[in-house]
């Protein structure tokens, strides 16, 4: 799991009060309880996230200074714990079979997609990695838009791309299912991580052929409005603050 402890957009976002717990010991508590993970280690510069990390039994990953910038990308600091890991288990006679990524401010998960995201790439060799999508037709590329110079809306990208525009409607479906990485879950193989260059964007620890968890509700908090829908998730889950 990573975290830093600076946050522009949310100050304080993974240590805020979810349900009675702070926002980053939801990803520790399914960790703990699936029954594929044998180690958890936690990469931060933050003394909360880290106290945290103990309380759950984490190993902690020192991050370093360049990593924990708001300009340093989560591939990098994946990248990171993943050699750091590496080499510990080394020492110990260990080898890596599959990672799962977490993130610190990422709590709309549970054991059971960890589970099914080992089970996937332990059925399947041909997939790189599994991840956690949730299927959000309202937000179709076909709806994007961006501002030109003179301040107007125009389409974030071309509507050629979805096949001949007369076809197009405003129908949230018309373009079928629109899966986005919650990044609740992301179950890699190690090579993803020794190999991050050749990754697919936007995020290149994933892989190339990447097998999808099916979520629903998913999201990394990056903004207060979203902690609600985040409690709404985890109580929908079974999480009391008992």
């Amino acid at each position: 799991m990573i975290g830093r402890k600076g946050s522009v957009g949310f100050p304080g976002k993974n240590i805020f009060p979810v349900l009675g717990r702070p926002l980053a010991a939801y990803p520790l508590l399914a960790a703990n309880s699936s029954s594929h993970v044998k180690r958890v280690f936690v990469s931060t510069d933050c003394p909360d996230i880290m106290t945290i990390a103990k309380e759950h039994g984490a190993e902690l990953i020192d991050r370093p200074p360049e990593l924990a910038s708001k300009e340093a990308l989560g591939e990098d600091v994946f990248e990171h714990g993943y050699h750091e890991i590496k080499r510990r288990l080394k020492e110990e006679g260990l080898e890596i079979e599959l990672l799962v990524l977490l993130f610190a401010n990422g709590a709309t998960l549970n054991k059971n997609l960890i589970d099914e995201g080992v089970a996937a790439l332990r059925n399947n060799k041909n997939f790189d990695s599994a991840v956690t999508t949730s299927i959000y037709n309202m937000w179709s590329p076909l709806r994007a838009r961006k501002l030109d110079a003179e301040g107007c809306l125009h389409p974030m990208v071309p509507f050629e791309t979805f096949g001949d525009p007369r076809t197009l409607n405003c129908d949230r479906d018309s373009q079928g299912d629109v899966h986005f990485a919650d990044m609740a879950v992301s179950v890699v193989r190690p090579e993803c991580l020794e190999n991050m260059t050749e990754g697919l964007l936007p995020q290149k620890w994933m892989g190339q052929k990447i097998a999808p968890i099916s979520n629903w509700g998913g999201c990394d908090v990056d903004y207060e409005w979203q902690i609600p829908m985040v409690e709404f998730w985890l109580n929908k889950h079974g999480f009391e603050e008992a």
